[in-house]
C-alpha cells in the first residue's frame, strides 16, 4: 500500500531543495493523502508553461486537434516526462523526480492483473489554481 508520512518528506526535503536551487526554481513539499510526495512549483528561471505550451501545440498540429493552451498551472505527467519535455527542463525534472523517489521507492505495480504496489505515489504541480507559476528571467 502507497504510504508517506511528513518524516519521510523531511529525510527527501534536502535533496528535492538541493535540485530545485541548482535550476532555480522555487517550490515547496507536502504529502496528499498520506500517499503522495507532491512538489509544487511556485516560480522559477525555467520558463514551464511556455515549454508545456509549445509542446501541445506540436502534438495538436500533428494529430489535427485543436490547440489548448495551458494557462498558469497544470501538472506533469511523471511517466512521460522523456516523451513529452526537452533539453534542460527534461534534465530538470528527471532529477527533481529522482530526488523525490529517493533509494527506497519501488513499483512492484501489474495493472494487467488489478494489482498496485507502489511505496508510494509522486506527484509535480506546477503552479497552482489560484497562484499560477511565474517565471522569473
Amino acid at each position: 500500500m502507497a504510504y508517506v508520512s511528513q518524516e519521510m518528506k523531511r529525510v527527501k526535503a534536502p535533496a528535492i531543495k538541493a535540485v530545485l536551487a541548482k535550476y532555480g526554481v522555487k517550490g515547496s513539499i507536502s504529502v496528499g493523502n498520506h500517499s503522495s510526495l507532491v512538489v509544487t512549483l511556485k516560480e522559477g528561471a525555467l520558463d514551464l508553461i511556455g515549454e508545456a505550451n509549445k509542446t501541445n501545440r506540436e502534438v495538436a498540429e500533428r494529430r489535427n486537434e485543436r490547440f489548448y493552451p495551458v494557462e498558469g498551472n497544470y501538472s506533469v505527467n511523471t511517466y512521460w516526462i522523456d516523451d513529452h519535455y526537452k533539453g534542460k527542463i527534461r534534465s530538470f525534472f528527471k532529477e527533481l523526480l529522482a530526488a523525490m523517489r529517493g533509494n527506497d521507492w519501488f513499483d512492484d505495480s501489474d495493472s494487467m492483473t488489478d494489482y498496485f504496489h507502489t511505496a508510494f505515489y509522486t506527484d509535480i504541480n506546477v503552479g497552482r489554481w489560484n497562484k499560477p507559476y511565474v517565471h522569473s528571467k
